[in-house]
């Protein structure tokens, strides 16, 4: 039976405004230049502003022009609303960096290139095979990896010949034409089903009698194990050798290529795009004053738009005719691209406002670091840091560090790099976990590698600098860090 009754709910729901303004702040530089293009095209009510024309006044939006976030179109509007003959055109600008700040343009590279893919069809194609066989080979080159390795395995190509070509083949008659021909072709190494593989076969492919090559050979065959563990005197004690025969053998092997695609585009067209950054960082020396660390947007984050002159004129002509459904019908469509131009303009200035006071909090806590490029100085900082100062959400910081890059005198930093937990050294002190890291890759990087530190030795060492720290987590920064055990850090 269905019955009729009256809720009260208290709910809180998004504007399409600040939906659109979260989508803008986690924009990096290149993305924010690809959504204002799009958006200019979009909305033929937006325009940017040339150079030549910008206007020293910036006017800021009006509030009797902010939509509520209703997306029903009222008929009956005021057209006077949309004209303004005693403003300046809208448009956003930030006045945070100088005319000759350099630009950072957009730096993608089209390059052309021969692929594995076809270069291995090519030369397939040149030896002595046809009929199935060569549909066979081709079909193994095609299931390649960029790095040239097979990766699949050779039952799965007998089922896919038989699903997809109507091939019927056997796994012994594939294995036998990847072996004989595919991975015959150059370069060596190519079709190898992994890197045990991949090194034999192009160490197989040195014509020499020299000793470290055969030697090499040896051990890449028997001794695989061993060597990728770097049980070294296992392997001295096997073959009866001297440490100086093993290191040769070593040199060898460390000239053979793990990845022979590698040199190969992986695609006929590949597009290399530079680092944008989002913020400059300047140094700057005051004398008497101490240093000054200014921060500031990178002028693309920064564009000048306005709504158009010629839009505010057209909905003026429209507007006249208030009976002609057609005109009527017309002068919504306007009023609904000069709102969301207007909307538009707005998210664009809370965007710059946002990012720019985030940043100036980054500097506030991280001041010594700019001025001195050293990990060390950096100061344990977390997002709710940030928040604190800015005032804004947590959410929100982090939409606006990420994926983002600053430009400092010392190079471009990843802003979430900044970012680190705290620890309480011996003196009480808070550190940043990130000072912690630089120190160990220090004890590290200075350590005898015939006998490299073990992480109990590498808790003493950092101890004895003042750093109380569990094994554990000396584990896991070594990890975050990709740096090996000790048994694979030894070297002869």
């Amino acid at each position: 039976m269905l019955k009729q009754n009256l809720q009260m709910r208290l709910g809180q729901k998004l504007a399409p405004q600040q939906i659109q303004l979260m989508k803008l702040i986690q924009l990096h530089t290149l993305e924010f230049e690809e959504e204002l293009e799009r958006e200019l095209e979009e909305n033929p009510a937006l325009e940017k502003v040339q150079e030549d024309n910008k206007e020293e006044d910036y006017a800021a939006l009006d509030e009797k022009f902010e939509d509520e976030g209703n997306e029903s179109i009222d008929t009956d509007f005021d057209v006077n609303d949309y004209i303004f003959d005693d403003e300046p055109a809208y448009k956003s600008s930030a006045n945070n960096y100088s005319a000759d700040d350099e630009e950072y343009d957009n730096q993608a590279l089209l390059t052309e290139g021969e692929s594995l893919y076809d270069y291995l069809l090519e030369q397939i194609r040149l030896a002595n095979i046809e009929g199935d066989d060569l549909k066979i080979a081709e079909y193994i080159i095609g299931n390649l990896d960029n790095d040239g390795y097979l990766r699949r395995e050779v039952k799965q190509l007998v089922d896919d010949l038989a699903f997809s070509q109507g091939l019927i083949t056997t796994p012994d008659r594939v294995t036998e034409i990847l072996e004989n021909y595919v991975q015959k072709l150059d370069p060596s190494g190519v079709g190898a089903r992994g890197l045990q593989e991949c090194l034999l076969l192009q160490i197989e492919k040195k014509v020499s009698a020299d000793k470290a090559v055969s030697l090499a050979a040896n051990i890449l065959r028997n001794q695989f194990d061993a060597l990728t563990n770097k049980h070294y005197n296992k392997i001295i004690q096997k073959y009866d050798i001297e440490e100086e025969d093993l290191k040769d053998a070593l040199e060898v092997i460390s000239k053979l290529s793990p990845r022979v695609g590698g040199n190969y585009d992986t695609q006929t067209i590949t597009i290399n795009n530079e680092i944008i950054p989002d913020f400059l960082i300047t140094v700057k020396d005051n004398g008497a004053k101490g240093v000054e660390v200014i921060p500031s947007l990178n002028s693309k984050n920064a564009p000048s738009l306005r709504v158009s002159d010629e839009y505010k004129d057209i909905l003026t002509t429209y507007s006249h005719d208030k009976k002609s459904a057609e005109h009527k019908q017309a002068a919504l469509f306007i009023k609904q691209k000069l709102d969301a131009a207007k909307w538009y303009i707005d998210a664009i200035n809370q965007r710059q406002n946002t990012l720019l006071q985030t940043i100036s909090a980054i500097v506030q806590l991280q001041k010594e670091y700019f001025i001195t490029a050293d990990d060390k100085s950096l100061k344990p900082m977390i997002l709710k840091d940030v928040a604190d100062i800015t005032g804004f959400d947590i959410s929100t910081i982090s939409r606006v560090v990420k994926s983002k890059y600053a430009d400092t005198p010392n190079g471009i930093v990843y802003l979430k790099s900044l970012f680190s937990d705290s620890l309480t050294n011996d003196d009480g002190e808070e550190v940043s976990t990130k000072e912690i890291k630089t120190h160990l890759m220090d004890i590290i990087d200075g350590e005898n590698k015939r006998k490299p530190y073990t992480d109990d030795a590498l808790v003493g060492l950092l101890k004895e600098k003042g750093y109380n720290i569990a094994r554990r987590t000396i584990a896991k920064y070594r990890e975050q860090l990709n740096i090996p055990v000790a048994r694979l850090r030894k070297e002869l």
